[in-house]
């Protein structure tokens, strides 16, 4: 082979590569503005007063809804979020916003979904269904298919009955400690679809509590994407199974609310937050 021959392969082979490279693993940098910054404002129970640490009362909730409207936030689904994080979606628009209720409290149908009409803003339920139509704080079936059907809520997986991971570990030898996650990730997702006919891959941990063993076992029970208690934005680096979200109380309201929504352009900050 000749000198020329040579060098033609050598070149070939060095453009092959420079071609590769963005492909190897790397991160795809955002093509626009800062990196990628989502608040998802976590909510439980309304009401007239504040009931317990849980409670954010009704004139509170409509006054955040107000004043995402008034300066310019955008509330997406979550579904649209999670569609970004498992490249099927592009990067949500600037100022965007979503907004979860953990639970399936009662106040959902009588407090907050007058409020979601009216502003007309999306909704994710995590929804743990042994309370369903059981007990008396819980919503009934057939409030969540009523909520359904305003096409303003979308309905998902809390487990089947909120446990404490960590407490069962400790009290459960390993083998029947991974049946009983298995139990509470895989019935919760299978209740809500036969009742409500959604497809459920979208689960909040019990009390913000994961690790990898969870992750793993949530994965392969069908979830896409899973939820935490980390007080902060969901940014580009996240993983779709470990998103954070902001607990909201009653005192985050007014000026504690705007700081909420400035965080969307800070760096992430560790630590949890647990119900």
């Amino acid at each position: 082979m000749g000198y020329r021959s040579s060098r033609k392969i050598w070149l070939l082979l060095l453009l092959f590569q420079f071609w590769l490279a963005p492909s190897c693993g790397q991160a795809a940098p955002d093509k626009d503005g800062p990196p990628l910054r989502v608040p998802i404002l976590l909510y439980h129970r309304f009401g007239p007063a504040v009931a317990d640490s849980m409670t954010v009362t009704t004139p509170v909730f409509e006054s955040h809804l107000a004043y995402l409207r008034n300066h310019g936030y955008q509330a997406i689904p979550l579904r649209q979020l999670v569609d970004y994080y498992l490249q099927k979606g592009p990067p949500p628009p600037p100022r965007s916003v979503a907004i979860a209720i953990d639970d399936g409290h009662k106040t959902v149908y009588s407090d907050a979904l007058p409020l979601v009409r009216k502003y007309r803003l999306p909704v994710t339920l995590f929804i743990y269904p042994s309370a369903i139509s059981k007990a008396s704080y819980a919503l009934t079936w057939e409030q969540l298919r009523e909520l359904r059907k305003t096409g303003w809520f979308d309905v998902q997986s809390h487990t089947f009955w909120h446990p404490n991971f960590k407490q069962e570990r400790k009290r459960l030898n390993p083998a029947a400690y991974e049946e009983f996650v298995n139990m509470q990730l895989r019935k919760s997702k299978a209740r809500l679809e036969q009742e409500l006919g959604v497809r459920v891959d979208m689960l909040a941990w019990a009390f913000g509590i994961y690790d990898d063993f969870l992750t793993a076992k949530a994965a392969a029970a069908g979830y896409v994407a899973a939820f935490t208690l980390e007080r902060r934005a969901a940014q580009s680096s996240d993983q779709a199974m470990k998103l954070p979200r902001y607990l909201m109380t009653n005192a985050d309201s007014g000026q504690a609310l705007a700081r909420i929504l400035a965080d969307r352009f800070r760096p992430a900050a560790g630590g949890d937050t647990k119900k």
